[in-house]
């Protein structure tokens, strides 16, 4: 039996890099995927080829910075898909500048999205968990949270909250069955990557000295970060709870 037969998985920012393999690789595996995007036409070109290659897919416009969406969004997953199984918290975005030349208008959106994004869909769908005594809930943050990273301070901030916070609720909810795990993605080879370089003065030479610092000698490509997605996410990792995993081509290398 594949490890997510008849299950349903959520995954936000579903419709971009990481999120898309992520998807993808739910969906080969058995699970009824809820791909959550605030570009429903990005969501929707992901559902599509999970449906053409014979796989259960919906799509759903959510913003998980507006609670009201969240609500909206989980509940509409629930009616057509079913109870949440796992939820993947993998939306993000970042902005690259030195933290002096930022401005409190980035902060607010940092924050918004890569940590009060996150809150918001734990606490949508937490409460089902817990009344069923059941869920898997991966959340992907960043090397950057446990290294730090020039250039991302309010993002890595965000990032190392996010570890925090899932520490604490794989503590609180360790009674009800319930496992939260954390991916950290190293550089990898997705659009917010490429918009992280479009920031620095020399682009090119950015992504260079990315790849030439990874010991593995290449960026991280989306279909790596879903493969440890996937096994947090299924009863493979039942035994496993408020782990952190680098997946970064050796780049961080913490005991």
């Amino acid at each position: 039996m594949k490890r997510y037969e008849n299950q349903t998985a959520i995954v936000t920012g579903g419709g971009g890099g990481i999120g898309g393999a992520t998807c993808r690789r739910l969906a080969a595996e058995g699970a009824k995927v809820a791909v959550f995007d605030m570009n429903l036409e990005a969501a929707e070109k992901v559902a599509q080829g999970i449906r053409d290659a014979g796989g259960r897919a919906q799509a759903f416009r959510c913003d998980i910075t507006d609670r009201a969406s969240v609500d909206a969004a989980v509940a509409d997953t629930i009616a057509q898909l079913g109870p949440i199984d796992t939820l993947v918290n993998n939306a993000g975005w970042d902005v690259f500048k030195p933290f002096l030349k930022t401005e409190s208008g980035e902060w607010d959106k940092l924050i918004a999205i890569n940590l009060v994004g996150a809150l918001n869909m734990h606490h949508a769908v937490l409460p089902g968990m817990v009344e069923r005594k059941s869920g898997r809930i991966v959340n992907v943050a960043s090397d950057a949270a446990r290294v730090g990273s020039s250039g991302e301070a309010v993002y890595a901030a965000c990032k190392g909250g996010l570890v925090a916070f899932t520490k604490t609720l794989a503590r609180e909810h360790s009674r009800h069955n319930i496992t939260l795990n954390v991916v950290c993605p190293g550089p990898t080879d997705t659009a917010l990557l490429a918009g992280v370089a479009e920031g620095a003065a020399n682009p090119e030479k950015l992504i260079e000295a990315f790849t030439k610092a990874i010991p593995l000698g290449r960026l991280g490509q989306g279909d790596d970060l879903a493969s440890a997605i996937a096994f947090f996410g299924s009863t493979d990792a039942s035994f496993i709870t408020g782990q952190v995993l680098s997946v970064s081509g050796g780049l961080t290398m913490n005991g």
